[in-house]
């Protein structure tokens, strides 16, 4: 099983993309890396416009107020991992890319979000922010206290970041030819109302009910340093504790040309169609 040293790590800070590209540009880094005609790969990105996104098993007709999002301009697009919704428009996403047999992403999927959770933690803390990833017990009794709704980061999995008891980080992960991706969303400031009005319920009373509870399970940076925070500082912060955590550099980059060619190719036959999106 191949590894990688850590000074063979990249460092991609790819902007704003739309929903369906960026899943995309995900899947290609995971292949070509997988190929071995890539590193493996930390990525900063953004959404544009604004983006509703699903885990990979969830109902984008059934969960989601589909006709709302578009109404207002948002994007939304199934992505390959699991978890829930999540609305992508104040915060900032990450996605890490290596072989399975690398040592900072080894083992299970649990063992894996422990690992990679470390330079996730490494970079808050550097924020001032006092970020723990949760261990299993905690984020069992933490389950069993919450509700669970559509919603994303409405209760920690194991080794997820949270501050305190309230969640801050949501992420997911898939495999494939040997190869992990995680990528997950770090929330800047929130809008939980905004959020809520896109999701389906069987009533307002409902929704109101679930949109309460969630607040109770999450937060969000503006929220823990009681001030705002660019994407840059961010971004910045999480690439330092990476770099401590896992002892080397991480080099800034850019895309491959086959990485963008496989990407655009995803985008057009795979996450920008009704088929993937409504696959359920």
């Amino acid at each position: 099983m191949r590894t990688a040293p850590v000074s063979n790590w990249r460092l991609l800070n790819t902007g704003y993309a739309d929903g369906a590209m960026n899943m995309a540009v995900d899947e290609a880094i995971m292949r070509c890396h997988a190929a071995g005609q890539s590193p493996p790969t930390l990525r900063f990105y953004r959404w544009q416009p604004a983006c509703l996104s699903i885990g990979y098993a969830q109902s984008m007709a059934r969960e989601i107020d589909v006709e709302k999002c578009r109404e207002l301009g948002f994007d939304v697009v199934r992505r390959p991992t699991g978890g829930r919704a999540i609305f992508h428009e104040r915060e900032l996403t990450y996605s890490l890319v290596a072989m399975d047999g690398n040592p900072h992403v080894s083992g299970g999927i649990v063992e894996s979000y422990r690992k990679i959770s470390r330079g996730m933690i490494a970079g808050l803390n550097r924020l001032g922010v006092e970020a723990v990833a949760v261990d299993p017990a905690d984020a069992q009794r933490m389950m069993r206290s919450g509700l669970r709704t559509p919603a994303c980061f409405d209760s920690p999995s194991h080794y997820e970041v949270a501050v305190g008891e309230r969640k801050i980080l949501g992420s997911a992960q898939t495999r494939s030819q040997g190869t992990v991706l995680q990528h997950g969303s770090l929330l800047l400031d929130s809008d939980n109302g905004l959020f809520f009005s896109l999701l389906r319920f069987a009533s307002d009373e409902r929704r109101r009910f679930f949109q309460d509870d969630f607040e109770q399970h999450v937060t969000d940076l503006r929220q823990v340093l009681g001030r705002a925070v660019s994407v840059e500082e961010v971004a910045t912060a999480i690439h330092t504790g990476f770099e401590e955590a896992f002892g080397g550099a991480f080099v800034p980059s850019t895309l491959t040309p086959d990485e963008l060619e496989l990407a655009g190719q995803l985008r057009r036959e795979k996450y920008a169609t009704e088929a993937w999106n409504f696959k359920r």
